[in-house]
């Protein structure tokens, strides 16, 4: 047991200090704009694997939270469930949200 709190130690440790840590993405591809928005994208954001919830989705989009509830239920929308809380990561989020994007 003790073995296993270290190791949850350890990640939230690492998890805490990503914003520290920059983000390094090389390709030998030329990247489309799209791709390099969303590489300079990921690279400004100080914590892309934090979870956030329906009431950050509701501000980002402007929407209700009834019409929120209903994206975190569509097939597409890379959430999860904890109990009865609804989540997504940031980064998926905004991968999702530019793919959304006509």
């Amino acid at each position: 047991m003790e073995e296993l709190n270290n190791i949850t130690t350890k990640v939230i440790d690492e998890i805490q200090n990503t914003e520290m840590k920059n983000i390094v993405i090389e390709t030998k591809e030329i990247l489309t704009p799209e791709q390099r928005m969303a590489v300079d994208t990921i690279r400004r954001v100080k914590n892309p694997f934090r979870m956030i919830g329906v009431k950050d989705v509701m501000n980002d989009l402007k929407v209700c939270e009834t019409v929120a509830y209903r994206i975190f239920r569509r097939a597409d929308f890379p959430a999860i469930n904890i109990g009865k809380t609804n989540q997504i990561m940031l980064l998926a989020y905004l991968m999702w949200k530019m793919s959304r994007r006509v």
